[in-house]
């Protein structure tokens, strides 16, 4: 079926494009500046030459000498600060296009693909991986300009002077850049790659630990909780230590090399050697003394840097792999579907080529009917309700909408008429009502209310201090069941036809379980629901029930019917029924 090739997600070149001329500046007015830079020192050469010289200095020509010193040090001061401002504010323009870029792919890649990821390890491609490109961005092109104009032209200098003492002072520089490709072997690159690796996995422990610790208290599981994490922050302390263990014999050798000790002391051995032999003037000494240290600064500027060069070329690495993720394709000419009739034909599906979660499911869910999936952990049902709203696509057969396969639907359309609930509720840091009025952001506030009373949360909406205008995370604290309810009344202004529910109610309290059940009943005959059910009581309440096994439709029909067979829903609603009246008591709705 024609859809829309998947685009090539623009590259870090591509992204920072625009900013071309901003560059230029940046390496033009840090060209300015490093060349003034050295004024201050050939003036000072030049002063000493004159002081030493035989006779009298003329105090104009002193003077002339300090003033351009001077003049060179204030345009360099001014040139400097202006590459740097302007750098930083091209930083500030290329983390917003990759993050904008970044939140614009994740917003297109399918669901199931980001599930391989985990949250902590998003958060840290979207934080810190793009923050990473400061140094590139703001740092690198001042330094490269500096490590490369202050050498050549103090080099074209020197040369001048005495290209024997010239050779000598660049010893230490050409000693540095021999330990640079230690710093670059394969193994130094894997201890880097497996201390990013363990970065992202603490990253994620610690999301994953704060979001459950209250389920970790409620259940006894510090212990273990807190095991899984001292294991990553191990992982982590290893990593780190392999990687400082490979490159501090490195850098302390470069920092060596580059040291004013060290400089000044071949310089003076060269120096001397050079005049004892009577090739070189004492006085012409001088410029090798100051502008070797000139010569060096900037190469050791650099070398400082490479750690942060190095993590932001790997860093970019990683943020083009996300943006080469192929977003879910769209059809060049969308068609609509044709009433609200759900059936899958022969869909098989598998997050893994080598194992399927699904083998040939079909299945027909009638508009206005109410269809519950049940079976065991593991038998795919999560993955047979992610079809609906296109979370993924099946392998082979197809999955059609009013007539249509959902692939040759657009997906404004496609989400004009399915909407979803999941059990992990997930609510944006904005008020209540823009939380409610998420899929119709144009909605009245009279028709939010209403979705809000049949999800049962109005009241509770009322009693905060600001009501609908309560902002999510500031003075708004829901409970789960509330924040579920809350989602609930989202699914429920959409007024999509097609209603999907991802195990909503699985660890529901009894009130959002009770909740659940009544919307379902008033809108019964007016969508087409698809459930995972668990309690006995949404399960009764349906017209079809479907009891799935390793990706497979085993039975179908209504409860009753099922019940009748004597076969695995039987055993299924006797397993889960005697669960419900062993908990009967249960408990009530916490905040």
């Amino acid at each position: 079926m024609p859809v829309t090739p998947t685009a090539r997600p623009p590259g870090v070149r591509r992204l920072v494009r625009p900013y071309a001329g901003g560059f230029a500046a940046v390496v033009s007015l840090q060209i300015i500046g490093a060349v003034a830079g050295l004024l201050p020192l050939l003036a000072v050469v030049a002063l000493g030459r004159t002081l030493l010289a035989p006779g009298p200095a003329s105090p104009g020509h002193v003077r002339g000498v300090v003033v351009a010193g001077a003049a060179g040090l204030f345009v360099r001061l001014l040139f400097t600060a202006a590459s740097s401002g302007v750098g930083h504010l091209l930083d500030g323009h290329v983390q917003l296009s990759l993050r904008r870029r970044l939140a614009a792919v994740l917003g297109r890649v399918p669901i199931g693909r980001l599930s391989r990821w985990r949250g902590g390890e998003l958060a840290k491609l979207v934080g810190e991986d793009v923050s990473a490109v400061h140094p590139v961005i703001a740092h690198a092109p001042g330094e490269l300009v500096s490590a490369f104009v202050v050498p050549l032209v103090s080099l074209a200098y020197l040369v001048t002077v005495d290209w024997r003492l010239t050779l000598i002072t660049l010893v230490p520089v050409l000693l540095a850049v021999a330990l640079v490709p230690l710093m670059m072997t394969r193994e130094r690159l894997r201890e880097q790659r497996e201390y990013d690796a363990a970065m992202g996995r603490i990253a994620g422990s610690v999301v994953e630990f704060v979001q459950g610790i209250a389920v970790v208290k409620a259940f006894g599981g510090a212990e273990r909780a807190h095991r899984e994490f001292r294991g990553a922050v191990d992982d982590f302390t290893r990593s780190f230590s392999a990687m400082v263990r490979g490159l501090s014999g490195v850098a302390a050798g470069m920092q060596v090399a580059l040291s004013p000790p060290f400089v000044l002391l071949a310089v003076l051995v060269g120096g001397a050697y050079r005049i004892t032999g009577g090739g070189l003037a004492p006085a012409d000494l001088l410029p090798f003394l100051l502008l070797g240290l000139g010569l060096t600064a900037p190469v050791a500027a650099l070398g400082h840097g490479f750690d942060d060069v190095q993590a932001a070329r790997r860093a970019l690495g990683r943020i083009r792999d996300v943006l080469a993720e192929p977003a879910l394709p769209e059809p060049v000419r969308p068609v609509a579907p044709r009433g609200h009739r759900v059936e899958l034909r022969g869909v098989r599906f598998g997050y893994e080529a080598e194992r399927e979660v699904l083998r040939g499911v079909d299945l027909v869910l009638e508009p206005g009917t109410v269809t519950a999936v049940v079976g065991p952990s593991g038998s795919g049902k999560s993955t047979l309700v992610r079809l609906l709203p296109r979370f993924v696509d099946p392998d082979q057969g197809a999955v059609l909408l009013g007539g249509v396969d959902l692939r040759e639907v657009g997906s404004r359309e496609l989400y004009r008429r399915v909407s979803f609930v999941f059990q992990d509720v997930r609510l944006l840091r904005a008020s209540i009502a823009e939380n409610i009025a998420l899929a119709v952001p144009h909605a009245g506030h009279d028709d939010i209310v209403r979705a809000a009373r049949l999800a049962d949360i109005h009241e509770v909406i009322l009693a905060m201090p600001r009501g609908y205008d309560a902002v999510i995370g500031e003075d708004a604290r829901l409970s789960g069941g509330e924040a579920q309810r809350l989602s609930l009344a989202r699914a429920l202004l959409a007024e999509a036809p097609v209603l999907v529910l991802d195990e909503a109610t699985a660890f529901a309290d009894p009130r959002t379980e009770a909740t659940v059940r009544e919307a379902l009943a008033l809108t019964r005959g007016a969508r087409t629901t698809l459930v995972i059910a668990h309690r006995m009581e949404t399960i009764a309440d349906a017209d079809t029930v479907v009891m799935l096994r390793d990706g497979e439709i085993v039975e179908r029909g209504t409860p009753a019917e099922l019940r009748a067979r004597g076969g695995e829903f039987a055993a299924f609603w006797r397993l889960h029924a005697g669960v419900a009246e062993t908990g009967a008591t249960g408990v009530g709705e916490t905040r």
